[in-house]
Protein backbone atom coordinates (compact mmCIF):
# COMPACT_ATOMS: atom_id res chain seq x y z
CA UNK A 1 0.00 0.00 0.00
CA UNK A 2 1.60 3.47 -1.05
CA UNK A 3 0.11 7.18 0.25
CA UNK A 4 0.89 8.39 -2.84
CA UNK A 5 0.11 7.74 -6.42
CA UNK A 6 -2.72 9.39 -7.89
CA UNK A 7 -0.76 11.81 -10.53
CA UNK A 8 1.77 8.45 -11.18
CA UNK A 9 0.79 6.66 -14.80
CA UNK A 10 3.06 4.21 -14.42
CA UNK A 11 3.74 1.57 -11.86
CA UNK A 12 7.06 2.40 -9.80
CA UNK A 13 9.87 0.15 -10.54
CA UNK A 14 10.51 -2.87 -8.38
CA UNK A 15 13.90 -2.02 -7.73
CA UNK A 16 13.02 1.45 -6.67
CA UNK A 17 10.62 0.04 -4.58
CA UNK A 18 12.91 -1.81 -2.84
CA UNK A 19 15.46 1.37 -2.68
CA UNK A 20 12.53 3.31 -1.44
CA UNK A 21 11.01 1.13 1.03
CA UNK A 22 12.09 2.04 4.82
CA UNK A 23 9.37 -0.12 6.21
CA UNK A 24 12.04 -3.22 7.76
CA UNK A 25 14.44 -0.27 9.58
CA UNK A 26 11.60 1.92 11.10
CA UNK A 27 9.16 -0.79 12.50
CA UNK A 28 10.61 0.59 15.79
CA UNK A 29 8.64 3.45 15.56
CA UNK A 30 5.15 1.50 15.36
CA UNK A 31 3.98 2.11 18.95
CA UNK A 32 5.37 5.99 18.70
CA UNK A 33 3.15 6.07 14.94
CA UNK A 34 -0.27 4.59 16.57
CA UNK A 35 0.42 6.79 19.50
CA UNK A 36 0.57 10.23 17.57
CA UNK A 37 -2.29 8.59 15.34
CA UNK A 38 -4.43 7.86 18.25
CA UNK A 39 -3.75 11.78 19.64
CA UNK A 40 -3.95 13.17 16.00
CA UNK A 41 -7.89 11.40 15.97
CA UNK A 42 -9.15 13.35 19.12
CA UNK A 43 -7.44 16.18 17.82
CA UNK A 44 -9.70 15.73 14.28
CA UNK A 45 -12.72 15.29 16.31
CA UNK A 46 -12.15 18.36 18.10
CA UNK A 47 -11.88 20.44 15.42
CA UNK A 48 -15.41 19.12 14.16
CA UNK A 49 -13.31 17.56 11.42
CA UNK A 50 -15.04 13.97 12.25
CA UNK A 51 -17.79 12.83 13.70
CA UNK A 52 -17.90 10.96 17.12
CA UNK A 53 -19.09 7.51 15.59
CA UNK A 54 -16.05 7.92 13.13
CA UNK A 55 -13.54 8.93 16.27
CA UNK A 56 -14.43 5.84 17.79
CA UNK A 57 -13.92 3.04 15.13
CA UNK A 58 -10.88 5.29 14.27
CA UNK A 59 -9.27 4.81 18.08
CA UNK A 60 -10.98 0.94 18.32
CA UNK A 61 -8.93 0.72 15.48
CA UNK A 62 -5.88 2.03 16.54
CA UNK A 63 -6.02 0.49 19.55
CA UNK A 64 -6.22 -2.85 19.05
CA UNK A 65 -3.14 -2.64 15.66
CA UNK A 66 -1.60 -1.25 19.47
CA UNK A 67 -2.43 -4.13 21.48
CA UNK A 68 -1.38 -6.63 18.42
CA UNK A 69 1.82 -4.70 18.27
CA UNK A 70 2.54 -5.21 22.31
CA UNK A 71 1.23 -9.02 21.50
CA UNK A 72 3.73 -9.55 18.86
CA UNK A 73 0.84 -10.82 16.92
CA UNK A 74 1.84 -8.29 13.88
CA UNK A 75 4.48 -9.00 11.32
CA UNK A 76 6.08 -6.57 9.34
CA UNK A 77 5.45 -7.57 5.93
CA UNK A 78 2.92 -7.18 2.90
CA UNK A 79 3.16 -4.53 0.31
CA UNK A 80 4.12 -1.40 2.43
CA UNK A 81 6.37 1.74 1.67
CA UNK A 82 6.96 2.91 5.67
CA UNK A 83 5.35 2.19 8.93
CA UNK A 84 2.43 4.80 8.12
CA UNK A 85 1.34 3.03 5.18
CA UNK A 86 1.54 -0.25 7.15
CA UNK A 87 -0.47 1.53 10.12
CA UNK A 88 -3.05 2.86 7.87
CA UNK A 89 -3.54 0.02 5.64
CA UNK A 90 -4.09 -1.98 8.50
CA UNK A 91 -6.50 -0.07 9.79
CA UNK A 92 -8.31 0.31 6.70
CA UNK A 93 -8.58 -3.75 6.90
CA UNK A 94 -10.10 -3.70 9.98
CA UNK A 95 -12.46 -0.73 10.01
CA UNK A 96 -13.69 -0.36 6.23
CA UNK A 97 -13.72 3.33 4.72
CA UNK A 98 -13.46 5.49 7.91
CA UNK A 99 -9.78 4.35 8.14
CA UNK A 100 -9.39 6.28 5.06
CA UNK A 101 -9.90 9.67 7.24
CA UNK A 102 -7.33 8.75 9.38
CA UNK A 103 -4.61 11.28 7.39
CA UNK A 104 -7.01 14.24 7.30
CA UNK A 105 -4.83 17.50 8.36
CA UNK A 106 -1.92 15.40 8.31
CA UNK A 107 1.23 14.61 6.27
CA UNK A 108 3.81 12.02 6.42
CA UNK A 109 6.56 14.61 6.46
CA UNK A 110 4.77 15.77 10.31
CA UNK A 111 4.01 12.72 10.92
CA UNK A 112 7.63 10.88 10.45
CA UNK A 113 8.65 14.28 12.38
CA UNK A 114 6.45 13.35 15.45
CA UNK A 115 7.48 9.49 15.08
CA UNK A 116 11.24 10.30 15.84
CA UNK A 117 10.72 13.08 18.37
CA UNK A 118 8.65 10.80 20.32
CA UNK A 119 10.97 7.60 19.71
CA UNK A 120 13.97 9.85 20.82
CA UNK A 121 12.51 11.17 23.64
CA UNK A 122 11.64 7.42 24.78
CA UNK A 123 15.12 6.12 23.86
CA UNK A 124 16.64 9.11 26.43
CA UNK A 125 15.10 8.38 29.33
CA UNK A 126 15.45 4.81 29.16
CA UNK A 127 19.40 5.61 28.40
CA UNK A 128 19.17 7.89 31.50
CA UNK A 129 18.14 5.30 33.61
CA UNK A 130 21.08 3.16 32.49
CA UNK A 131 23.32 6.28 33.30
CA UNK A 132 21.74 6.47 36.69
CA UNK A 133 22.14 3.01 37.51
CA UNK A 134 25.96 2.74 36.60
CA UNK A 135 26.40 6.03 38.11
CA UNK A 136 24.72 4.16 41.70
CA UNK A 137 26.64 1.28 40.88
CA UNK A 138 29.88 3.25 41.01
CA UNK A 139 28.73 4.66 43.91
CA UNK A 140 28.11 1.33 45.61
CA UNK A 141 31.90 0.34 44.84
CA UNK A 142 33.14 3.30 46.29
CA UNK A 143 32.18 2.27 49.47
CA UNK A 144 33.20 -0.94 49.27
CA UNK A 145 36.26 -0.42 47.68
CA UNK A 146 37.97 2.27 50.23
CA UNK A 147 41.67 1.46 49.34
CA UNK A 148 44.73 3.67 48.76
CA UNK A 149 45.90 3.37 44.76
CA UNK A 150 47.78 5.28 43.10
CA UNK A 151 46.62 8.23 41.37
CA UNK A 152 48.19 8.84 37.68
CA UNK A 153 49.17 11.56 35.18
CA UNK A 154 50.98 10.98 31.90
CA UNK A 155 50.04 7.30 33.14
CA UNK A 156 52.90 7.67 35.96
CA UNK A 157 52.52 7.36 39.27
CA UNK A 158 51.66 11.10 40.60
CA UNK A 159 49.73 10.76 43.79
CA UNK A 160 48.03 9.02 46.49
CA UNK A 161 44.35 8.77 45.68
CA UNK A 162 41.53 5.68 46.34
CA UNK A 163 40.24 3.30 44.29
CA UNK A 164 36.40 4.56 45.36
CA UNK A 165 37.65 8.21 44.58
CA UNK A 166 39.22 7.66 41.49
CA UNK A 167 35.53 5.99 40.71
CA UNK A 168 33.96 8.82 41.64
CA UNK A 169 35.50 10.63 39.05
CA UNK A 170 33.62 8.93 36.28
CA UNK A 171 30.55 9.30 38.51
CA UNK A 172 30.65 12.69 37.86
CA UNK A 173 31.15 12.46 34.64
CA UNK A 174 28.00 10.48 34.18
CA UNK A 175 26.28 12.96 36.19
CA UNK A 176 27.14 15.80 33.29
CA UNK A 177 26.14 13.52 31.00
CA UNK A 178 22.54 12.94 31.77
CA UNK A 179 22.44 16.65 32.25
CA UNK A 180 23.54 17.15 28.67
CA UNK A 181 21.00 14.59 27.68
CA UNK A 182 18.11 16.46 29.64
CA UNK A 183 18.59 19.77 28.56
CA UNK A 184 18.20 18.35 25.03
CA UNK A 185 15.25 16.82 25.39
CA UNK A 186 14.08 20.18 27.02
CA UNK A 187 14.95 22.28 23.85
CA UNK A 188 13.62 19.18 21.69
CA UNK A 189 10.45 19.59 23.61
CA UNK A 190 8.00 20.97 21.14
CA UNK A 191 5.36 19.33 19.00
CA UNK A 192 5.85 19.29 14.86
CA UNK A 193 2.04 18.07 14.42
CA UNK A 194 -0.09 20.08 12.59
CA UNK A 195 2.78 21.05 10.35
CA UNK A 196 1.20 19.37 7.18
CA UNK A 197 4.06 19.07 4.51
CA UNK A 198 5.43 22.25 5.38
CA UNK A 199 3.28 25.04 5.19
CA UNK A 200 0.47 23.50 7.86
CA UNK A 201 -3.43 22.45 6.26
CA UNK A 202 -6.12 24.95 5.58
CA UNK A 203 -8.46 23.32 7.85
CA UNK A 204 -9.08 24.86 10.93
CA UNK A 205 -7.31 22.53 14.06
CA UNK A 206 -6.45 22.47 17.54
CA UNK A 207 -2.56 21.92 17.63
CA UNK A 208 -2.87 22.46 21.80
CA UNK A 209 -4.73 19.45 22.20
CA UNK A 210 -2.05 17.49 20.39
CA UNK A 211 0.30 19.05 22.08
CA UNK A 212 -1.52 18.15 25.30
CA UNK A 213 -1.92 14.92 24.55
CA UNK A 214 1.68 13.77 23.39
CA UNK A 215 2.89 15.54 26.59
CA UNK A 216 4.88 18.19 24.52
CA UNK A 217 5.53 22.07 26.20
CA UNK A 218 4.49 23.57 23.09
CA UNK A 219 3.77 23.67 19.40
CA UNK A 220 6.49 24.13 16.75
CA UNK A 221 6.67 27.96 16.01
CA UNK A 222 7.67 26.85 12.09
CA UNK A 223 6.44 24.48 9.83
CA UNK A 224 8.91 24.82 7.54
CA UNK A 225 11.47 23.96 10.69
CA UNK A 226 9.19 21.63 11.87
CA UNK A 227 9.18 18.73 9.15
CA UNK A 228 12.81 19.07 8.83
CA UNK A 229 14.72 19.57 12.27
CA UNK A 230 16.33 16.63 13.16
CA UNK A 231 18.81 18.82 15.32
CA UNK A 232 17.32 16.60 18.16
CA UNK A 233 19.11 13.40 16.66
CA UNK A 234 22.43 15.67 16.01
CA UNK A 235 22.72 16.75 19.65
CA UNK A 236 21.41 14.05 21.28
CA UNK A 237 23.70 11.66 19.34
CA UNK A 238 26.59 14.17 20.28
CA UNK A 239 26.45 13.22 24.13
CA UNK A 240 25.51 9.73 23.60
CA UNK A 241 29.32 10.34 21.88
CA UNK A 242 30.42 11.95 25.20
CA UNK A 243 28.62 9.23 27.12
CA UNK A 244 30.17 6.28 25.09
CA UNK A 245 34.10 8.77 25.51
CA UNK A 246 33.48 8.65 29.12
CA UNK A 247 32.65 5.08 29.16
CA UNK A 248 35.75 3.95 26.77
CA UNK A 249 38.07 5.86 29.34
CA UNK A 250 36.76 3.56 32.08
CA UNK A 251 37.07 0.67 29.78
CA UNK A 252 40.56 1.29 29.03
CA UNK A 253 41.58 1.75 32.97
CA UNK A 254 39.73 -1.62 33.74
CA UNK A 255 42.35 -3.20 30.88
CA UNK A 256 45.02 -1.56 31.57
CA UNK A 257 44.62 -2.44 35.75
CA UNK A 258 43.16 -5.81 34.83
CA UNK A 259 46.72 -6.22 33.18
CA UNK A 260 49.33 -8.56 34.96
CA UNK A 261 51.31 -5.73 34.80
CA UNK A 262 49.29 -3.52 36.88
CA UNK A 263 47.25 -6.59 38.75
CA UNK A 264 45.27 -3.77 40.17
CA UNK A 265 41.69 -5.36 39.61
CA UNK A 266 39.80 -8.87 38.67
CA UNK A 267 37.64 -8.80 35.78
CA UNK A 268 34.39 -11.54 36.47
CA UNK A 269 34.28 -14.75 34.27
CA UNK A 270 31.27 -13.38 33.01
CA UNK A 271 33.04 -10.91 31.74
CA UNK A 272 35.92 -12.00 30.09
CA UNK A 273 37.12 -14.61 27.18
CA UNK A 274 39.63 -16.91 26.93
CA UNK A 275 41.99 -17.60 23.80
CA UNK A 276 41.26 -20.54 21.32
CA UNK A 277 45.04 -21.31 21.43
CA UNK A 278 46.87 -19.75 24.69
CA UNK A 279 44.66 -21.52 27.69
CA UNK A 280 45.44 -19.19 30.41
CA UNK A 281 44.78 -15.86 29.04
CA UNK A 282 41.64 -14.15 30.48
CA UNK A 283 40.91 -11.33 27.89
CA UNK A 284 38.82 -8.32 29.14
CA UNK A 285 36.78 -8.52 25.86
CA UNK A 286 33.70 -6.29 27.13
CA UNK A 287 35.63 -3.39 28.18
CA UNK A 288 37.68 -3.88 25.06
CA UNK A 289 33.99 -3.91 23.05
CA UNK A 290 32.95 -0.86 24.41
CA UNK A 291 36.01 1.07 23.64
CA UNK A 292 36.07 -0.06 20.19
CA UNK A 293 32.09 0.54 19.91
CA UNK A 294 32.60 4.42 20.90
CA UNK A 295 33.94 4.62 17.64
CA UNK A 296 30.90 3.00 16.19
CA UNK A 297 28.46 6.37 18.16
CA UNK A 298 31.07 9.24 16.66
CA UNK A 299 30.11 7.07 12.91
CA UNK A 300 26.53 7.96 13.93
CA UNK A 301 27.20 11.41 14.41
CA UNK A 302 29.11 12.32 11.37
CA UNK A 303 26.60 10.07 9.36
CA UNK A 304 24.23 12.37 10.64
CA UNK A 305 26.09 15.49 10.42
CA UNK A 306 26.72 15.11 6.44
CA UNK A 307 23.31 13.89 5.75
CA UNK A 308 21.95 17.63 7.24
CA UNK A 309 24.76 19.47 6.14
CA UNK A 310 23.31 20.55 2.33
CA UNK A 311 19.31 20.30 2.98
CA UNK A 312 17.41 22.92 1.67
CA UNK A 313 14.48 23.43 3.19
CA UNK A 314 12.10 21.35 4.10
CA UNK A 315 11.80 17.72 4.19
CA UNK A 316 13.67 15.93 1.94
CA UNK A 317 14.12 12.03 1.75
CA UNK A 318 17.47 12.52 2.55
CA UNK A 319 16.10 12.27 6.41
CA UNK A 320 15.30 8.88 6.15
CA UNK A 321 18.53 8.10 6.42
CA UNK A 322 18.66 10.15 9.59
CA UNK A 323 17.32 6.99 11.16
CA UNK A 324 19.61 4.17 11.55
CA UNK A 325 22.30 6.18 12.51
CA UNK A 326 20.20 7.42 15.74
CA UNK A 327 18.39 3.87 16.52
CA UNK A 328 22.24 2.73 16.41
CA UNK A 329 23.62 5.12 18.07
CA UNK A 330 20.87 4.78 21.20
CA UNK A 331 21.05 0.81 21.11
CA UNK A 332 24.78 0.81 21.37
CA UNK A 333 25.25 3.42 24.25
CA UNK A 334 22.12 1.66 25.91
CA UNK A 335 23.95 -1.75 25.86
CA UNK A 336 27.53 -0.54 26.84
CA UNK A 337 25.84 1.19 29.85
CA UNK A 338 24.19 -2.04 30.62
CA UNK A 339 27.78 -4.11 30.35
CA UNK A 340 29.66 -1.38 32.11
CA UNK A 341 27.31 -1.51 34.81
CA UNK A 342 27.45 -5.24 35.25
CA UNK A 343 31.59 -5.09 35.16
CA UNK A 344 31.72 -2.26 38.21
CA UNK A 345 29.20 -4.71 40.04
CA UNK A 346 31.07 -7.71 39.64
CA UNK A 347 35.44 -6.98 39.56
CA UNK A 348 37.26 -7.76 42.18
CA UNK A 349 40.22 -5.33 43.98
CA UNK A 350 43.25 -6.26 44.84
CA UNK A 351 44.04 -4.40 47.70
CA UNK A 352 47.61 -5.37 47.89
CA UNK A 353 48.68 -4.92 44.30
CA UNK A 354 47.58 -1.17 44.81
CA UNK A 355 49.18 -0.43 48.02
CA UNK A 356 52.51 -1.78 46.73
CA UNK A 357 52.26 0.28 43.92
CA UNK A 358 51.57 3.19 46.26
CA UNK A 359 54.53 2.26 48.26
CA UNK A 360 56.85 1.73 45.08
CA UNK A 361 55.75 5.27 43.20
CA UNK A 362 57.03 7.95 45.98
CA UNK A 363 53.38 8.87 46.21
CA UNK A 364 54.38 11.70 49.26
CA UNK A 365 57.30 12.55 47.31
CA UNK A 366 54.93 16.32 46.65
CA UNK A 367 53.85 15.74 50.93
CA UNK A 368 57.81 15.61 50.99
CA UNK A 369 58.19 18.91 49.10
CA UNK A 370 55.61 20.28 51.38
CA UNK A 371 57.11 19.61 54.62
CA UNK A 372 60.33 21.47 53.15
CA UNK A 373 58.27 24.37 52.37
CA UNK A 374 57.07 24.20 56.30
CA UNK A 375 59.99 24.54 57.39
CA UNK A 376 61.01 27.43 55.70
CA UNK A 377 62.47 26.32 52.39
CA UNK A 378 61.59 27.97 49.14
CA UNK A 379 59.31 25.66 46.56
CA UNK A 380 62.39 25.26 44.31
CA UNK A 381 65.18 24.45 46.40
CA UNK A 382 62.36 22.01 47.72
CA UNK A 383 61.45 20.28 44.49
CA UNK A 384 65.45 19.60 43.93
CA UNK A 385 65.75 18.31 47.49
CA UNK A 386 63.00 16.00 46.96
CA UNK A 387 64.28 14.97 43.70
CA UNK A 388 67.45 14.29 45.24
CA UNK A 389 66.06 12.04 47.48
CA UNK A 390 64.29 10.42 45.20
CA UNK A 391 67.25 9.46 43.88
CA UNK A 392 69.00 7.94 46.92
CA UNK A 393 65.79 5.62 47.37
CA UNK A 394 66.38 4.00 43.87
CA UNK A 395 69.78 3.60 44.67
CA UNK A 396 68.97 1.73 47.61
CA UNK A 397 65.77 0.22 46.39
CA UNK A 398 63.98 1.92 49.21
CA UNK A 399 60.64 3.81 49.45
CA UNK A 400 60.77 7.81 51.36
CA UNK A 401 59.09 6.62 54.32
CA UNK A 402 61.89 3.68 55.33
CA UNK A 403 64.62 5.86 55.30
CA UNK A 404 66.13 6.67 58.10
CA UNK A 405 66.53 9.50 59.55
CA UNK A 406 69.76 10.16 59.16
CA UNK A 407 69.56 9.19 55.95
CA UNK A 408 66.91 11.85 55.24
CA UNK A 409 69.25 14.46 57.15
CA UNK A 410 72.30 13.75 54.96
CA UNK A 411 70.16 15.01 51.61
CA UNK A 412 68.55 18.17 53.97
CA UNK A 413 69.55 19.10 57.89
CA UNK A 414 66.03 20.67 58.06
CA UNK A 415 64.60 16.96 58.25
CA UNK A 416 63.31 16.15 61.71
CA UNK A 417 61.26 13.31 63.28
CA UNK A 418 57.67 14.58 62.41
CA UNK A 419 58.14 13.90 58.59
CA UNK A 420 56.89 10.61 59.32
CA UNK A 421 53.95 11.39 60.39
CA UNK A 422 53.39 14.16 58.04
CA UNK A 423 54.35 11.83 55.06
CA UNK A 424 51.93 8.70 56.06
CA UNK A 425 49.78 8.07 53.10
CA UNK A 426 46.42 7.77 55.41
CA UNK A 427 47.71 11.10 56.40
CA UNK A 428 48.58 12.85 53.49
CA UNK A 429 44.63 11.46 52.51
CA UNK A 430 43.09 12.97 55.50
CA UNK A 431 44.76 16.77 54.20
CA UNK A 432 43.04 19.82 52.17
CA UNK A 433 39.98 18.66 49.87
CA UNK A 434 41.63 14.50 50.55
CA UNK A 435 39.54 14.91 53.20
CA UNK A 436 36.61 13.01 51.07
CA UNK A 437 39.15 9.94 50.58
CA UNK A 438 40.39 8.94 53.76
CA UNK A 439 40.80 5.26 54.33
CA UNK A 440 40.39 3.95 58.06
CA UNK A 441 43.50 1.50 59.07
Amino acid sequence: MKLWGGRFQKEEDQLMEDFNSSLEMDSRLISEDLTGSIAHVKMLFGSNLITSIEKEELLQGLHSILEDVQEHRLTFDGDYEDVHSFVEGHLINRIGETGKKLHTARSRNDQVALDMKLYARNKSLDLLKEIDNLKGTLEDKEKEENVIMPGYTHLQRAQVVTFNYHLRAYASMLGRDAKRIKSALEIMDENPLGCGALAGTTHTIKRDMTTKELGFAQPVENFLDGVSDRDYLIELTSHFSIVMMHLSRLSEELIVWSSQEFGFIQIDDAYATGSSIMPQKKNPDAAELIRGKSGRVYGSLMSLLTIMKGLPLAYNKDMQEAKEPFFDSVDTTISCLKIMNEMIRTLKVNREKMKEAVKAGFLNATEVADYLVNKNVPFRDAHGVVGAIVIYCEEQNKAIEDLSLDELKKISPVVEEDIYEFIMYNNILRKGIKKEMIVES
